[in-house]
Order: structure tokens, then sequence, then C-alpha cells
């Protein structure tokens, strides 16, 4: 069920509130916002506000035996890129970025925020169909740009497809065969990547995810880190 609106202050925060007071929100509920005033990212950054985007949230229940919740990251972005591919261009890479970035061409299409809930997850989805916001620190990109038109209601019908089967994917196979898409699905192992912010950075290279889904990153000395959570970022080093 995708409910849409064309102003919310957040998707995701609607969906949390309703969770938070008791309504029984049932697993596939879509909120779908044409703009939100108050959308948020990771790291507390504000989610764009583009109009012609798509901005939504849905609400994954847990359930005993499931894989952990945050793992749900790796489900979700290869939902949204199966949901992109058909609008990407022969020649054009669509790859996803640990934990939970769409890559166009090494620029950012999408992003996924996880935030736990009463009796679940709340994942919200962004994704630059149409404009791309201008980010000081790294490059992003529009599906427009790349010539596609996309009717932002037939998107949604198209992921909240894609989502429904991964989810079921990730609670019926588990982790080993999802790692192993996701990674296909990456850019490729060796690529540069520079982990955290500021002065508490590290360099090293992508060698793929763990059997719980964290980053590897292969160092200057060979040896491996693993990243559990955090900002990854592509590094502009040879």
């Amino acid at each position: 069920m995708i409910e849409v609106f064309a102003q919310l202050a957040s998707t995701s925060g609607t969906l949390l509130e309703r969770l938070a007071g008791g309504e029984a929100v049932a697993e596939g509920t879509w909120i779908v916002a044409d703009r939100q005033t108050n959308g948020r990212g990771r790291q507390g950054r504000t989610w764009f506000d583009g109009h012609g985007n798509f901005m939504g949230s849905t609400f994954v229940a847990s359930h005993a035996g499931d894989p952990p919740l945050g793992t749900l990251a790796l489900a979700v972005g290869l939902a949204v890129r199966e949901a992109v591919l058909k609008h990407v261009p022969t020649g054009r890479e669509a790859l996803l970025k640990w934990p939970n970035d769409l890559l166009v061409d090494g620029a950012k299409l999408s992003g996924i925020l996880l935030e736990g809930a009463r009796g679940g997850v709340v994942v919200g989805i962004g994704v630059n169909l149409a404009v791309a916001p201008e980010l000081p620190d790294r490059p992003t990109i529009a599906l427009a740009k790349l010539g596609a038109r996309i009717d932002r209601d037939a998107f949604a019908n198209d992921l909240a497809l894609a989502v429904g089967q991964e989810v079921e994917r990730w609670r019926t196979f588990g982790l080993e065969p999802l790692i192993r898409r996701w990674v296909a699905a990456a850019h490729p192992v060796g690529t540069p990547l520079r982990a955290g912010e500021g002065a508490e950075t590290i360099e090293g290279t992508f060698a793929g995810l763990g059997p719980d889904g964290a980053l590897q990153l292969r160092l200057a000395d060979g040896s491996l880190r693993a990243i559990h959570a955090g900002e990854i970022n592509l590094s502009n080093r040879s």
C-alpha cells in the first residue's frame, strides 16, 4: 500500500509516529511525499527536497529468526539498484557503495536511512529522479541528467515491488547469498576508499564484505580492517 502526500515534514517521521502511537502498520506500507520540509539523512544531514524526486519510507517488521535488521540496508540497496537500472543508459555504471548509496559513474544517485521502530525498522529512501543536490564533499547526479524522464508514481510502484522481493529473499535465504549479490553489484574489489571524516580517516581499498555484512578495508600494509559503521567515500588517491 502506497500513501502519497503533497507535503510532509518527513516520510520516515510519519511512519515512526504511527508506530510509536500504537498504530498497526503493516509491513510493506509506504509513505511517499511530493515535498518534505524536514527530511533527514545519515549523520544528521538534511534530506534533499527536490521536486520530482522520489522521497519515501516503508516499514519492515522484525520476526524471530530474521538476519540482523541493520543488514536490511544491503537488501534495500539491491532493490533500489534494480528499480533504477532500466533507466540508466547502456555504458553508464550503476554501482552500490557501502553501506547505503547507489552511485552512477561515481556520483551519488540515491541513499537509504534505517531507523529502529516499534516492532521493526523504518527504511527511508531518496532517489534523484529529476534533480540532484549540490554537495561540497561528493559529486551527485539525477536520472534526468542521463536523459530519463520518469513518472514518480510508476517508479514508486517498481521500487515497492523490488523492496518486497529483496526483503523476502533476506528473510528466507539469509546473509550469505545477499552479501554475494551485493558485492557483485558494488564498485570493484580494489577500489580506493576513505573511511571516516576529517582527521579521523582511514585510507584503504575495498576488499568485499565480511560474513556479517561489515565493510572489509584492505590497508596499505596488507591487513584487513572491518568497518561496521561510519562514513565511507571513494578516495581520490591512485
